[in-house]
């Protein structure tokens, strides 16, 4: 007990846990309406696709996360372009833009001679490396993140659950649904800093699914969904650094035995 109650005197957990309470309140809150709106697998997407800009910062010798956030901007807004004006069905577009993602960022990993250690880093997540300035950049996005869900708030709510509806109340769909995938690009491009590339699409999906086992309203879901997120990241960086395993690995492992206690308890609930 006492070496972890030591481990909080180390400044790079308390950089870690700081950086991933607000990127885990992040993936909770939009991972609630990416569920509902069956779009859980466009944090693969646009993982994939940051990827891309990653190694394309690394290539170039800039911050890769200054790069990928862009890219997987603009791979959102195609994402969104193919499902509105090609007519093609979400998921088929978000898999045309993950596989044009991977394949260019491999290209550009290849044009760098391989893969680095830094980009394995990315890929895999090290949110126990992550350094001032950084965690600074993720609080200062996170909240202008958590400002434009509370503005849109209502738009949002009514178009999870009726498109329909929200047209005719005169919400303009067409830009709250490009805010939010862009919304959703930047939460992404945080994500990769926690778990990495392989594993950002489960930061947005399972404590949202979670949450939604238990939950009896969209707020309260909300709520839980954002406290399961944290508790998850939190004890995963604990648990990690304890026990010498990786941190990434941790935290999604630990969501996935959370989600299956949930669900147990709604069948013994009935």
């Amino acid at each position: 007990m006492q070496n972890l109650i030591d481990l909080w005197q180390f400044a790079f957990i308390q950089r870690a846990v700081v950086a991933g309470t607000f990127v885990g309140m992040l993936c909770a809150l939009l991972g609630i309406f990416l569920v509902l709106r069956k779009f859980s697998l466009i944090g693969d997407g646009l993982a994939h696709t940051s990827f891309a800009g990653v190694a394309l910062g690394l290539l170039a010798g800039i911050f890769p996360l200054f790069v990928a956030l862009p890219v997987a901007m603009v791979g959102a807004l195609v994402i969104l372009l193919l499902t509105t004006k090609a007519k093609v069905y979400g998921d088929t577009a978000i898999g045309i833009v993950s596989a044009v993602g991977i394949a260019s960022g491999v290209m550009m990993a290849s044009l760098a001679h391989g893969f680095n250690v830094d980009l394995f880093s990315y890929l895999f997540g090290n949110i126990l490396a992550i350094g001032q300035s950084e965690m600074l950049i993720s609080i200062g996005l996170s909240i202008v993140v958590i400002a434009a869900v509370a503005l849109l708030y209502y738009d949002l709510f009514a178009l999870t659950f009726d498109e329909t509806y929200a047209v005719s109340l005169g919400i303009k769909t067409q830009w709250i649904n490009a805010a939010f995938f862009v919304l959703t690009a930047i939460v992404v491009v945080l994500s990769i800093q926690v778990v990495g590339v392989m594993l950002v699409s489960a930061l947005l999906i399972l404590p949202a699914t979670t949450a939604l086992q238990l939950a009896g309203d969209f707020r309260a879901a909300l709520l839980l969904s954002m406290a399961i997120s944290v508790f998850a990241i939190v004890a995963g960086i604990v648990l990690s650094f304890a026990l010498n395993l990786p941190t990434g690995a941790t935290i999604v492992l630990l969501s996935f035995v959370l989600f299956l206690c949930a669900l147990a308890a709604r069948k013994l609930a009935g």
